[in-house]
C-alpha cells in the first residue's frame, strides 16, 4: 500500500505539472496573440507587457497546489540559514530563532521572527498604536499585543518619550496617522510584497483660489513657519499658533474658526495652524479641501511605518544616519530592524545590548546581519531601551526595563478577521 500511495501521489504531482505548465503555455500564446493590439484596456496591456515572468507565476502556482513542499523547503531554509540557533515554530509559516554571535570577541544576544509570507496566509503584518483613541499614549509592547491578538510584537517607529506621538511616517489601514520627520525612511507594506524608501509627504490645502503646503500631519511643530495640520487622532485639542501665527478649525471642509489659542479638534473635521501670512489667505470664501499624498505615492500601500536609517538597500548595505539626521544613535545598542528577502520572506529583529553577556551591535554590523540574512531591504527602527520582542505571550528578549518600556507604537502579526 505505501508504494502504490507513493506512485498515485507522484502521477498527481507529475500531472499538476504538466496541468501548470499547458495552463502557462496557454496564456502566454494568448498574451502573444494580443500584443499586436493596441487596446485601450490597461489592464489588458499590463498583462501584455515585455518582460512578464512566467517561470514566477508557475513557481508561485506549483507552491499553492503543493503546500507541504513549500512547508518543507521553509524549514531546511530556516536550518540551513541559522544552523547553531535555538529554532521555535511558532504558527504556520512563522519561526522564532534565537541565538547568541560573537563580535570582537564579546557576545551578543539575538531574537529573529522570519516569515513566510506565502505560508502566513492567515497572518497580516500592521503597525499598531498602544491606543485606539489617541496618538498621545504609551502602553507595554505586552498590552499592545494582546489588545491585538497577536502572535508576535516588536517596538516600533521613534516617538516622542514624553507623550507618545511617533515621530515620523505612519499609516495603519491606508489612513495616514502621522507624517515623516526629516524625509526618513520607511517600510510599506502591500498585500503582496514590501517596498522602502525615503517618504516625503505631499500634501495641500485648497481654499479661495489658493494652495497652501501643508509640512506635516499630527506632528510637534518644529519651525514657526510651517504649517501643520492636527486631526481627531492627535487628541481633543490643537497646540497654540506659532507667534504670528493663527489656528484655523474646520468642520466638513469650511473654515468656522480663526484663533491664535489652543483650538478644539473637530470629529468631523481638524486644525491647521500657522502663520497668519500664509493662512489669512484661505479665509475669503472659508471653504478648503485637504489632499493627502506621499513621495512615492506608493499606489496600493495598506500600511507604512517609518524608521532609520535604511541598513540594506536593493540588496546591499547601506547605512545613511547622517543624512537621515540620526548620527546620535551609532555607536554599539540595542537595536531592532524590519527586512525583507527576495522570496517574500519578512524579519524581525532584535538585538540586546548595554550588558556584559550582550554588548549590542552597531548600525553596520547590524546591516551586515540583515543582509547575511538574506534581505534585499532592511532599515532600522527605534533602539536602545526601546527594544523589545514578543512572541505567544512572552517577553523573549532582554529588554533594559523588564517587561520593556512603554511604547508608542509596534509592529505586529495578528490574525486576519477571516482566519
Amino acid at each position: 500500500m505505501d508504494t502504490l500511495f507513493f506512485v498515485d501521489n507522484y502521477e498527481l504531482r507529475r500531472l499538476t505539472e504538466v496541468t501548470v505548465n499547458v495552463t502557462i503555455i496557454g496564456v502566454l500564446v494568448l498574451c502573444q496573440a494580443l500584443l499586436p493590439i493596441q487596446a485601450s484596456n490597461m489592464k489588458i496591456a499590463k498583462v501584455t507587457a515585455p518582460g512578464f515572468d512566467t517561470s514566477e507565476v508557475k513557481v508561485k502556482i506549483f507552491n499553492r497546489l503543493n503546500p507541504e513542499l513549500k512547508k518543507k523547503a521553509f524549514d531546511e531554509n530556516i536550518s540551513n540559514k541559522y544552523p547553531k540557533a535555538v529554532i521555535n515554530d511558532v504558527a504556520e509559516g512563522v519561526k522564532h530563532i534565537k541565538m547568541t554571535k560573537f563580535y570582537s570577541g564579546r557576545p551578543v544576544r539575538i531574537n529573529v521572527v522570519e516569515v513566510d509570507m506565502d505560508l502566513a496566509e492567515n497572518l497580516e503584518l500592521t503597525p499598531a498604536l498602544s491606543s485606539n483613541n489617541t496618538l498621545k499614549s504609551r502602553r507595554t509592547i505586552s498590552t499592545i499585543a494582546k489588545n491585538n491578538d497577536a502572535l508576535v510584537a516588536l517596538n516600533g517607529t521613534y516617538f516622542k518619550f514624553e507623550n507618545g506621538v511617533p515621530l515620523g511616517t505612519l499609516m495603519i489601514d491606508k489612513k495616514l496617522y502621522t507624517g515623516p520627520v526629516y524625509d526618513r525612511v520607511a517600510l510599506g507594506i502591500f498585500e503582496d510584497g514590501f517596498d522602502i524608501a525615503r517618504v516625503q509627504l505631499d500634501a495641500t490645502v485648497k481654499g479661495s483660489g489658493k494652495t497652501v503646503k501643508v509640512d506635516n500631519i499630527n506632528q510637534p511643530r518644529m519651525l514657526s513657519t510651517h504649517v501643520l495640520v492636527y486631526t481627531p487622532d492627535w487628541g481633543k485639542f490643537a497646540p497654540a499658533a506659532p507667534k504670528y501665527g493663527v489656528g484655523l478649525q474646520v468642520v466638513d471642509d469650511t473654515i468656522v474658526k480663526a484663533t491664535a489659542n489652543s483650538v478644539e479638534i473637530p470629529q468631523n473635521g481638524y486644525v491647521i495652524s500657522g502663520p497668519k501670512s500664509i493662512l489669512y489667505a484661505l479665509l475669503d470664501k472659508k471653504d478648503v479641501k485637504l489632499s493627502i499624498k506621499t513621495t512615492p505615492e506608493w499606489k496600493g500601500v495598506k500600511h507604512i511605518i517609518s524608521g532609520g536609517p535604511y541598513l540594506v538597500k536593493d540588496g546591499e548595505v547601506y547605512v545613511d544616519m547622517t543624512a537621515q539626521k540620526l548620527a546620535s544613535i551609532g555607536g554599539r545598542n540595542p537595536r531592532s530592524a524590519i527586512g525583507y528577502t527576495e522570496d517574500n520572506h519578512l524579519l524581525l529583529v532584535a538585538v540586546d545590548g548595554r550588558e556584559g553577556s550582550s554588548i549590542g551591535m552597531t548600525l553596520m554590523e547590524l546591516a551586515n546581519f540583515m543582509k547575511a540574512s538574506g534581505c534585499i531591504g532592511a532599515i532600522n527602527l527605534d533602539g536602545g531601551g526601546s527594544t523589545v520582542m514578543y512572541v505567544n505571550g512572552q517577553i523573549v528578549n532582554k529588554p533594559q526595563m523588564k517587561g520593556g518600556i512603554p511604547l508608542s507604537n509596534a509592529i505586529i502579526f495578528a490574525r486576519t478577521a477571516e482566519s
